[in-house]
Formats: C-alpha cells, sequence, structure tokens
C-alpha cells in the first residue's frame, strides 16, 4: 500500500484488458500483487529475457563464449545478444556486425541452435534445467528462443528476484549483461520509435535516457528488462532495488504505452 493508503497496483483493474496479472517484488520477496499471479499466458518477446539467461549460463558454463562467430560474418554470440549482429528482424542479414541495433528474433533462434549444438541437448531442456527449474518457475515452459515461452507473472517476480541479487549467474557475468554493449548504436525501440542511442545489453533491454519507453519517468537509467508483444514486461531497476512483472492477454499497443509508465511510476514512488 502507498503512503495514502492507496494501492498503487488498483489501476491494473481498469485496464482494458480480459486478463492481467502484475506484481512487485524486492530481493527477497513478493511485495504486492494483482489479478491471477499463478495463470500461465504467452510471455511473446520476454523469452527473451530466458534465452539470455540460458546463454549467460552457457557462458559461465564455458559450453560458448560471447567473442565465439556466431551468426553472419563477424558476427559472434555477443552481437546476436546485444541485437547488434546486423541480422533483420527475420534473418535477412541487413547490416554489417556492430554498426546498428537491429532487433532479431532471428538472432535469438540462432543463439538457441548455437548453445543446444554446444551443449548436446535442446535448447529448451537446457534453459529449463539451467533457468527455470533453479529459480523455482515451475508454471514456465520455453517455446522459439525470441517468442515463444508461456508463464505467469509469479514465475517472472521469481526471475526478477534473481537479477536483482543473482545466484545462478555470478554478479559479474550481471553487471556484464545488464551495461551497454557496444555503446552508440542508433535503431529503433520496437512500438516506441527511433532511439538514438538504442542501448542494449546483453539480452537485455535498457532504459538509460530513451524517451518515450515503456517504463517510468520515476525509474533509473539503470532499469533493465524486456516487454513482449503479447502485453507482458518485466522490469528490474537496481537502484530502487525493485522489478515489477506483468502477464496479459491482451497484445501489446497504445494502451499499454501509456498504462504501462504510469504504473511503474506508482510501483517506484510506493516501494522504492
Amino acid at each position: 500500500m502507498g503512503a495514502e493508503g492507496l494501492d498503487p497496483l488498483a489501476a491494473v483493474t481498469a485496464w482494458p484488458v480480459g486478463t492481467a496479472a502484475v506484481g512487485v517484488t524486492s530481493p527477497a520477496e513478493t511485495l504486492a500483487g494483482t489479478g491471477p499471479l499463478e495463470e500461465a499466458l504467452p510471455l511473446a518477446s520476454v523469452t527473451k529475457l530466458l534465452t539470455a539467461m540460458g546463454v549467460l549460463v552457457a557462458v559461465e558454463e564455458e559450453t560458448v563464449g560471447l567473442d565465439d562467430p556466431a551468426g553472419p560474418d563477424g558476427s559472434t554470440v555477443a552481437h546476436l545478444l546485444a541485437h547488434a549482429s546486423g541480422l533483420a528482424f527475420e534473418g535477412a542479414r541487413i547490416s554489417a556486425p556492430g554498426r546498428r541495433r537491429i532487433y532479431s528474433n532471428a538472432g535469438f533462434e540462432v543463439l538457441g541452435e548455437v548453445v543446444a549444438a554446444k551443449a548436446g541437448i535442446p535448447f529448451g531442456t537446457y534453459v529449463t534445467e539451467a533457468v527455470l527449474q533453479p529459480l523455482g518457475m515451475s508454471g514456465t515452459r520455453m517455446g522459439h528462443p525470441a517468442w515463444g515461452a508461456v508463464g505467469c507473472a509469479a514465475d517472472l517476480l521469481a526471475l526478477g528476484r534473481e537479477l536483482l541479487e543473482p545466484r545462478i549467474l555470478s554478479p559479474a557475468t550481471l553487471a556484464r549483461a545488464s551495461t551497454v554493449a557496444f555503446p552508440g548504436l542508433d535503431g529503433v525501440l520496437p512500438g516506441f520509435g527511433r532511439q538514438s542511442p538504442n542501448d542494449w545489453g546483453l539480452g537485455f533491454e535498457l532504459r538509460d535516457g530513451k524517451s518515450p519507453h515503456w517504463t517510468g519517468g520515476r525509474n533509473s537509467p539503470a532499469t533493465f528488462g524486456h516487454f513482449g508483444r503479447s502485453g507482458t514486461f518485466l522490469w528490474v531497476d537496481p537502484a530502487a532495488g525493485l522489478a515489477c512483472a506483468c502477464v496479459t492477454n491482451r497484445d501489446f499497443g497504445p494502451w499499454a504505452a501509456e498504462a504501462w509508465p504510469v504504473l511503474s511510476d506508482q510501483v517506484v514512488s510506493n516501494f522504492g
């Protein structure tokens, strides 16, 4: 509850959606929630956070390396994670690696293929064993590594706690992944237009100074996470010590671009 006795998540019930589950967590515990937190819904591009976690675990296990060649000529695992490989959304190479920030589902498909080949098991199995099971994310199932997971807000909150105080990743790996990879690259943030620069970490979209953005003005520049076309998001704000997760059954659109920053500001104001 907020300082004035008002529920900072109350506005969620007025969102123009059929189902919405939103929760807030500290590194230790869930602080608030509304809606069916255990109901599994498509995560769309929030899946990329799970894929990034799987790849980063594989890096720590030395199954793959960030500098290993992957994707088009001159591209590496790090380029693919940071949407800097030059691959277009669905696959064709349209730029040299490291020149532009081009949001690419195809790049994450390649990441899944690379880890699967090196680990000798399907990528979904790898992520389940390396990420979902250790974090207790029993309500989440992997699919296509760019967009195919189905999961619930409660599980995303568990991932948020990991990203606030890492256990399956080392703090050093998380720090590297949540800071800018290949600085200075311009590009389009889906749903919010061209950003200069369009900063991204290793799988994590970075708030930095982006405007407009799907998080709030009260979120610190260090905030990172991802949102999905299915009306889902997870942001992690290390400065506030908070993570906020959302799943809905309505696709992202103007309603979300308006509602999510307002919600994010209420969360940071009341819990940060």
